[in-house]
């Protein structure tokens, strides 16, 4: 399968020297310091996005397409079934809890550097605890407002992820009052076999109760999805063309079982169960007592080991004898798997009736918890909630789940490979997501990639390119993510050299004619900043 970014524009690629002299620099230092800088645009809460009135001037892109004749037969005859839709993510804190638009003018740098390489566009994080940060209903959307549009005017796709959770790296939180109620009633966050809560999201047992001021999560999300369509109405379908809704812990679909890992343990852990806040156990003991068995609905497997511990520390993953093959964890793990299938199945098919009549394609991320998959039980999966071991497919399920909302799905860890693992975790990342992409093709569930590691995995990008030009089709990939460290010398001509192999895989870099190893005259800079910005 030949694999080709499509994008609205593309130009003229040579030696990755291009990629930072192109943008008016001597070095891509120059970008990430501007990232550092944390400069920002504010929006009033008042203050209507289009009255902010934010000019960047910046010269239009004239790029000049590949010529055709560069480019062989069989890349000139891919169908568009079979191209990778490339896409680059904003930073997490692209706008702050106050409206503001986070590093605008290294933004506004970075989408003219990806449209001049031919990216088709990028991903934003929309944040709940920012948007509808002071009450329920009280939405605020003015700073995502004016970055789709710097967006839209760059020619660029945007993907939306809608985030029902809470970052620590970039110290956004739930909404404001979504928090105070958790403080008199912390029944509504996962909590451990401890007791320790976890409140960077809300426990999937609380979906249909009415816990936040008389509403129920799932009435709430439904608003922000239906208030996020109505304002965001004049990019949908054009410059909006895909959104993932936010499933968990991260926006995936797992519960928090890997929060509490030792820092300074290079080796992960197995993590732990999350079922033990009042509203989990309360629906385990009802699930226990129906079933004849009321003994088993007191809590879960009281022989797991701890976050950070190996599978081997306690009895309960041991792959010999280990009690996971007992009837008790078949009952508990079945369980605990299917209050997540049916957690996501809310939420897809929630957010596939809001945007059906759009344009936009629905996405959930499905997590890759490949430590320790080369043991017998997966503890890592299991703890996780899912059900996959050596004699049980736990994607199955998962993926007829995601066929029946009409949802497609991301893989995260594309970037991964066995050979950069630690050999003592006993991980595989390739051999479980192959497992994965099986279920989704028996489900006929198209699959979307993503990379784990913003800062770069050894060998990531090779990885990357490993999976995206397999037998297997990858419907989008989406690069993770746009900051200092990707407009850095150490990365940026890497990846402007795996963006070029994309568009063209049969041509190495010394293969292409003298004049297409020169940087494209259309985007000048005069100031290292790149933008001049004003805000009346």
């Amino acid at each position: 399968m030949e694999i080709s970014v499509i994008g609205t524009s593309q130009v003229k690629i040579g030696k990755t020297d291009l990629a930072y002299r192109e943008l008016g620099f001597s070095d891509l230092r120059g970008v990430g310091k501007v990232f550092s800088a944390n400069s920002r645009v504010c929006f009033g809460q008042s203050t209507r996005w289009r009255k902010a009135r934010v000019r960047f001037a910046l010269k239009a892109v004239q790029s000049e397409p590949l010529r055709s004749e560069k480019v062989s037969v069989s890349a000139r005859r891919s169908k568009s079934h079979d191209r990778v839709r490339l896409f680059v993510g904003l930073p997490l804190d692209a706008v702050s809890d106050c409206n503001a638009v986070n590093h605008a003018k290294a933004i506004a740098v970075g989408l003219k550097a990806l449209k001049l390489l031919g990216v088709e566009g990028v991903e934003l994080p929309v944040w709940w605890g920012i948007v509808e940060k002071e009450a329920m209903g009280k939405y605020n959307w003015s700073g995502y407002l004016a970055l789709a549009e710097m967006v839209q005017k760059v020619g660029l796709k945007l993907h939306v992820s809608l985030c029902f959770h809470a970052s620590k790296q970039t110290k956004i939180s739930l909404p404001d009052w979504v928090s105070r109620i958790g403080e008199s009633q912390p029944g509504i966050f996962f909590t451990d076999r401890a007791g320790q809560h976890y409140k960077e999201c809300l426990s999937l047992a609380v979906d249909d109760l009415p816990v936040l001021d008389g509403k129920t999560p799932i009435q709430v999300y439904h608003e922000f999805c239906e208030n996020f369509k109505s304002s965001f109405s004049p990019f949908m379908g054009s410059t909006i063309t895909g959104i993932s809704m936010g499933l968990g812990p991260g926006g995936e679909l797992r519960y928090p079982s890997h929060h509490r890992q030792a820092k300074s343990n290079k080796i992960p852990g197995v993590g732990e169960f999350q079922c033990y806040d009042k509203n989990m156990l309360s629906i385990l003991k009802q699930h226990a007592e129906a079933t004849g068995n009321p003994l088993w609905g007191l809590g879960g497997p009281h022989d797991a080991p701890t976050y950070d511990q190996s599978p081997n520390t306690n009895n309960f993953f041991r792959d010999d004898g280990g009690s996971w093959e007992s009837p008790y964890a078949d009952f508990f793990l079945s369980w605990y798997s299917n209050q997540l299938i049916s957690h996501g199945n809310r939420l897809l098919s929630l957010a596939s009736s809001s945007f059906s009549e759009t344009a936009a394609t629905v996405y959930g991320k499905v997590p890759l918890m490949h430590s320790w998959y080369k043991t017998r039980s997966h503890p890592s999966e299991l703890t996780a909630g899912y059900y996959n071991t050596i004699s049980r497919d736990g994607y199955e399920a998962v993926a007829e789940m995601f066929a029946r909302n009409s949802c497609k799905m991301i893989l995260p860890g594309m970037d991964l490979s066995a050979e950069h693992q630690p050999h003592e975790s006993l991980s595989s990342p390739e051999l479980l997501l192959a497992d994965i992409r099986t279920s989704c093709r028996k489900h006929g569930v198209e699959v979307s990639g993503q990379n784990s590691s913003a800062s770069g995995a050894a060998g990531g990008l090779e990885q990357i390119k490993k999976n995206l030009l397999g037998e297997t089709a990858v419907d989008l990939f989406i690069y993770q993510r746009m900051g200092a460290y990707f407009f850095s010398p150490e990365h940026f001509p890497s990846f402007t050299a795996f963006v070029r192999n994309l568009n063209q895989p049969e041509l190495q870099s010394d293969d292409l004619p003298e004049e297409e190893k020169e940087a494209a005259d259309s985007l000048r800079v005069s100031s290292e900043s790149g933008v001049h910005m004003q805000a009346a």
